[in-house]
């Protein structure tokens, strides 16, 4: 699926998965400007069982993309560490996180970390405190702190470059 960029702006969500804290970010591009419209922190009630908190940021997720109306949404794609339970975990909430956006008819776009970074840092291996300096550069005024929030931010922002480009290249074959 194409997104094209509309003439007042094409919003994009972007949602930093977790079971804990999962970070959103709604960033608004035009041509080559980029605006800070919101972001926050989702936090399922932790001691509710998986499902009950798997289901709360389902809804959460649903309220944001209800509340801003995104044209498009990206997620942070899975990485394994050391513990398969903390991955497994993970991959839960990366479901839902790819979920709620492809029910409300968005195109989802998936990113690693490290491509994430390199795309708003200009390394793949930026800490989160770079990310969020980045972050605030980039939009003036936004105020994140690093964390969850500021890292859906920089997907959202490093989709909007995906998008832009791959925009570019198909007007270029159009002509």
């Amino acid at each position: 699926m194409t997104v094209m960029f509309q003439e007042s702006g094409l919003r994009i969500l972007g949602l930093d998965p977790s079971l804990r804290a999962c970070g959103w970010g709604m960033v608004r591009v035009r041509g080559s400007k980029l605006t800070h419209i919101a972001h926050g922190v989702i936090k399922p009630p932790v001691k509710a069982p998986l499902s009950d908190r798997l289901n709360a940021l389902y809804n959460d997720i649903a309220d944001v993309i209800a509340g801003y109306a995104p044209d498009a949404a990206a997620v942070e794609e899975a990485f394994m560490k050391d513990n398969a339970m903390s991955a497994l975990k993970l991959g839960h909430a990366r479901a839902i996180c790819l979920l709620a956006p492809a029910q409300a008819g968005l195109a989802v776009g998936e990113y690693s970390a490290r491509s994430i970074k390199k795309a708003v840092v200009g390394t793949g291996a930026a800490d989160k405190a770079q990310v969020a300096a980045m972050m605030n550069i980039l939009m003036p005024g936004c105020g994140v702190k690093a964390g969850d929030a500021a890292d859906a931010l920089a997907i959202a922002v490093c989709h909007s470059q995906s998008l832009s480009y791959r925009n570019s290249i198909s007007e270029r074959r159009a002509s």
